[in-house]
């Protein structure tokens, strides 16, 4: 059971690939026969704190005799034997050091033999740890100048067509709402020829769209290469991604305004294969709140960066997440965010009410802004971000886009239960497509299938899509070129 962000969802995949290589039977969820539950938490902001707890207290009871639940993830590493006290429901809580040997940890929970809970560490004050060990490598020729591949990187834990795949683990900046970096540590690339056997790897297992996550994504390389992050290792990472058979896509998430340079801006917009798509984190556009946040920008560098981006492309995904009610955050600084959501037209905003969170500068701002004033701050940028996406959407009614199919949704009508999504459009949070048109084309479709289609109608930020022609079988790279178009499934 996993709660949080895609960097959840890779751990759990990594996690279920140890302990099925371990000789365990894995499921997704609880099926009700689970002898343990093994509940990936998420310690994000005070919601997922909750969900993750309620999770744990769910977890046993779908079998008969109650199967043992094991905590891990962000919550555990991060509370470790204070979480172990207030839920003695759970059987063990494990912080990431215990991931390399999970199976034996779960053998001891079933045995019944005593397993101290995981003593939190400062993960800032720790060198920096590989984000993943890898198991030993076996020949793979399929794929030029990358000879071998993992041989169980992970176990796919659902059949989707789009995956998360880690760049990355860890944070070097230290904003001061945040407690990550206090828990995942410091940041560490992936070595690039892992990343893309894994994305080889993905795509033999049905994979058509890779989801490069990571706690900042424009950090990625600083560590590998002498010229830091602006050495391209991003930029170069992306060319050899596109040409993995079987990908169609390839979609970069988690970028820090800061740190974006031109080269990586060209390289999104502008290199066949890649998903004209920009995850900024802007967090807010007022400069002094940004300052308090120990962040940088403004509302003139912001939009100065969505200009950028659209003078590469002028069809470029934009989205972001905000933070509103920060301490001191004043009626001018809210009227700042407001005039930059208004101007910068983005896809999609998630907005975010500021709450204290452990050992962050932040807990100890003066200025704190009143828990229901922040909930009606909340409220009113929610509803501009949601006006200014949906009009962005309908400007996007007679233009042509191409959707890779995701899924059958029965409870569309007969013409509209294809679904899938645009190259602007992120997985899970930024609308989807439903794909209408002629019967014979959409009755050939399959998931990890992309359709050129034209924009017929917008609803909300979901758009409804005319399919035209199914794109060619290459890599995402032959397949953005031009590669032939037909009707029939991949």
């Amino acid at each position: 059971m996993t709660l949080g962000c895609a960097r959840n969802d890779v751990d759990s995949e990594e996690l279920a690939g140890r302990l099925a290589a371990e000789g365990w039977d894995v499921a997704p969820g609880d099926d009700g026969d689970a002898d343990v539950v093994v509940v990936n938490t998420c310690t994000f902001v005070e919601q997922a704190k909750k969900d993750s707890v309620d999770a744990v207290l769910a977890a046993g009871g779908g079998s008969a005799d109650g199967a043992k639940v094991v905590a891990v993830g962000c919550m555990a590493e991060r509370y470790g034997a204070e979480l172990a006290e207030a839920l003695p429901e759970a059987a063990a809580v494990l912080g990431f050091d215990h991931y390399g040997d999970l199976p034996a940890r779960l053998d001891d929970v079933l045995a019944g033999r005593p397993l101290a809970s995981h003593t939190p560490t400062d993960r800032r004050t720790l060198l920096p740890i590989s984000p993943v060990k890898r198991p030993e490598a076996v020949r793979d020729t399929s794929i030029p100048g990358h000879e071998w591949v993992p041989t169980v990187p992970r176990r796919r834990l659902d059949d989707a067509p789009v995956a998360p795949l880690k760049l990355a683990s860890g944070c070097d900046r230290r904003c001061s709402f945040c407690a990550i970096p206090s828990f995942r540590g410091a940041f560490v690339s992936r070595d690039p020829g892992d990343v893309v056997a894994e994305a080889a790897w993905l795509a033999d297992h049905g994979v058509a769209e890779v989801l490069l996550v990571s706690e900042n994504s424009t950090s990625y390389g600083k560590d590998i290469d002498a010229r830091g992050a602006a050495g391209g290792a991003l930029e170069r990472l992306l060319g050899e991604l596109t040409v993995v058979p079987g990908l169609r896509r390839v979609r970069v998430s988690y970028l820090q305004p800061a740190e974006v340079r031109p080269p990586l801006l060209r390289a999104i917009a502008t290199t066949p294969g890649v998903a004209s798509y920009f995850d900024l984190s802007f967090q807010h556009a007022s400069a002094p709140v940004l300052r308090r946040m120990r962040r940088f920008g403004s509302r003139e560098t912001f939009l100065a960066l969505c200009r950028e981006i659209r003078a590469l492309d002028p069809e470029a995904g934009i989205r972001s997440n905000v933070i509103v009610g920060f301490p001191g955050e004043t009626e001018e600084d809210l009227a700042e965010l407001e005039a930059f959501l208004a101007e910068a037209e983005l896809d999609a905003v998630g907005v975010f009410g500021y709450s204290d969170e452990d050992g962050t500068e932040a807990l100890g701002l003066p200025d704190k802004v009143d828990a229901g004033e922040v909930a009606a701050r909340v409220e009113r940028i929610t509803r501009l971000a949601e006006h200014v996406a949906e009009d962005r959407a309908a400007r996007r009614v007679g233009r042509t886009v191409e959707v890779l199919v995701e899924r059958w949704d029965a409870d569309e009508p007969d013409d509209e239960r294809w679904v899938g999504r645009a190259a602007h459009q992120g997985p899970d949070v930024d609308g989807e497509c439903r794909l209408v048109g002629d019967l014979t084309l959409l009755d050939g479709l399959a998931p990890g299938v992309v359709v050129t289609g034209r924009v017929v109608d917008a609803e909300g930020i979901d758009l409804v899509v005319e399919a035209l022609g199914v794109a060619g079988d290459g890599g995402a790279a032959d397949l953005a070129a031009g590669a032939p178009v037909g009707a029939g499934a991949r």
